[in-house]
C-alpha cells in the first residue's frame, strides 16, 4: 500500500493550487497538501524541523524569494537539504534546469497545458514518492 505523503506546495498562483488539490482529489489520493505562496512562507513552514513534509513541489517563479533562491536555502541547511524537492513549472528554459539540478533538485516536471496530462504527470509523481523510500526526520 503506498503511504500517505505529506506535501509541502510552493506556489503563488492560486489556479495552480487549486489544480493541484482539485487532482489529488480526482485521484482519490489521501495525501497532505500543505500550501505556501512563496519561499519566504515556506521557509517559515520549515522552521519547524518536527513536522517537515515529506516532499517539496516547488514552482520556479515567485515573488519575494524565487524558487532557485529557495532551493539553494533549502540545500544548505544540514537538516532540510535531504528533503526532496520536486520543482513543478511552466519553465522549459534549460538553464533553469540545468541550475536546479546543480543545486540538488530531485526532479523537474514542466506544467502541461493540458489539464489531462497535468493529471497524469501528478499522478504518476505522487506515486513514485509514495512507494519511494523517505528519511524520517
Amino acid at each position: 500500500m503506498d503511504k500517505k505523503l505529506n506535501i509541502l506546495l510552493i506556489e503563488d498562483d492560486m489556479i495552480e493550487v487549486m489544480k493541484l488539490n482539485r487532482t489529488v482529489s480526482k485521484l482519490n489520493l489521501n495525501h497532505n497538501i500543505i500550501e505556501a505562496n512563496n519561499g519566504e512562507e515556506a521557509l517559515q513552514i520549515l522552521e519547524h524541523k518536527d513536522t517537515l513534509p515529506d516532499i517539496i513541489l516547488l514552482d520556479l517563479n515567485m515573488p519575494k524569494i524565487n524558487g532557485l533562491e529557495f532551493l539553494s536555502t533549502l540545500k544548505a541547511d544540514p537538516v532540510l537539504k535531504y528533503l526532496p524537492t520536486i520543482i513543478l513549472t511552466t519553465s522549459n528554459n534549460q538553464k533553469d534546469l540545468l541550475e536546479c539540478y546543480k543545486i540538488g533538485v530531485s526532479g523537474y516536471v514542466l506544467k502541461p497545458l493540458k489539464y489531462e496530462d497535468y493529471v497524469y504527470k501528478i499522478e504518476r509523481l505522487l506515486a513514485y514518492w509514495s512507494i519511494n523510500e523517505l528519511k524520517q526526520f
